[in-house]
């Protein structure tokens, strides 16, 4: 998850992706910690690292079409644009889920430590993530860059900028998005 042309700096971006999980065999060590301070900025190469993830949300389907239904649909007031904060609760159908505030030490999220560290179910399910990124100034012709190991659609400032559907194998910036402008701030 790189900021390509722009890894020192962005806009006041959020970056929600959701993701659906399939069954994999991993055995922690999980790469996840809790934040030891209130900010982080992207790793020197770019790599995102800071990250505000939802508890799993239960789904079933794994079609293309059928993920692309899962990840627009409404699952909470404000997916595509809210910002929480950790130990914050979001009301999914009959569940109270909570975010938790994560940093992962390589260049992606392990959503499979996630979940198995929390006792969660970790296949057929969808994870949101957020993220902020500050930049010092507007920022034009910026990329954002993902590899994902299965479906995921990602937005910048609520609206949608990328999106990969089907199980894969996890290749750094196999999707690039159009080209963006994030905003100073």
């Amino acid at each position: 998850m790189a900021v390509q042309d722009a890894m020192k700096a962005s806009v006041y971006t959020v970056a929600l992706w959701a993701l659906l999980a399939t069954a994999s065999a991993q055995v922690p060590p999980s790469t996840l910690t809790k934040p030891a301070s209130p900010q982080k900025a992207p790793a020197p190469d770019g790599f995102i690292q800071r990250w505000l993830l939802l508890e799993p949300i239960g789904v079933n389907g794994l079609t293309e079409s059928a993920v692309q239904a899962i990840v627009k649909k409404e699952y909470f007031p404000n997916q595509f644009t809210v910002v929480p904060r950790d130990g914050d609760k979001a009301s999914v159908g009959d569940k109270q889920l909570m975010w938790h505030a994560v940093d992962t030490k390589n260049y992606n999220v392990n959503l499979y430590h996630f979940a198995h560290g929390l006792g969660k179910p970790t296949s057929d399910v969808l994870f949101w993530a957020v993220t902020v990124i500050n930049c010092p100034q507007e920022m034009r012709d910026v990329r954002l860059a993902i590899g994902s190991n299965a479906a995921s659609v990602w937005w910048v400032n609520g609206r949608e900028v990328i999106s990969i559907y089907g199980d894969r194998q996890t290749v750094i910036d196999d999707g690039v998005s159009r080209r963006l402008t994030l905003n100073k701030g």
